[in-house]
């Protein structure tokens, strides 16, 4: 079966394109969506992959009708290659059930990956410059030496509940584990250090 879905990004647009070349293609059944291009729910497109099965065809006019980023496209055209449903772009002549169209799909993905790998590098060389320059990332402690050093201890030594603590501190527990942990202390320690 081919299935045919249409999306506009704002009300005022018309379905009227899609709607006529997803017919001509030989849509059996149109599932439509109206919504911003950042909005993810998209009740439309849901129906129409809940009634796909295998050996069935998805079919969109423009592949920017489908996917918010390539990658979003990519990872979702690979779901339907898993449950063996086809996927076709009428716009750019893409249809994964030719060899050609295969391939224009994996050198999409292959593009994707190359632009999240330049991304990456460019991060990772943004943060060594800024810790040469003496730059720490990251949220700054919510406490101050001293007062980690007292959370560290009093954890050890037992007295109070770790919610108290936090409580008292101001702080959540995850906080206080990763004081507790800097310090190198542990309850036990805490309670040796206490017997007479």
């Amino acid at each position: 079966m081919k299935i045919g879905y249409a999306r506009v990004s704002t009300l005022d647009q018309n379905l009227s394109l899609q709607r006529d070349a997803l017919a001509a293609a030989g849509c059996e059944r149109i599932f439509e969506d109206a919504v911003t291009g950042a909005a993810a729910d998209r009740p439309g497109l849901d129906r129409a992959v809940d009634l796909l099965r295998a050996g069935d065809t998805l079919i969109v006019w423009r592949l920017d009708r489908l996917g918010r980023s390539l990658g979003h496209l990519i990872g979702f055209v690979g779901e339907l290659e898993a449950r063996q449903v086809g996927f076709v772009s009428l716009t750019e002549h893409i249809d994964t059930g030719t060899p050609a169209g295969r391939l224009t799909f994996h050198l999409f993905g292959a593009l994707a990956e190359f632009e999240r790998g330049l991304v990456r590098e460019r991060t990772m060389a943004g943060l060594a410059a800024a810790r040469a320059r003496g730059r720490r990332g990251g949220r700054p402690p919510a406490l101050d030496l001293a007062k980690r050093e007292l959370c560290a201890r009093l954890y050890a030594e037992g007295r109070y509940p770790v919610a108290e603590l936090c409580r008292l501190m101001g702080i959540s527990k995850p906080t206080l584990y990763a004081y507790v942990k800097a310090h190198g202390k542990s309850r036990e320690d805490g309670r040796a250090s206490h017997q007479p």
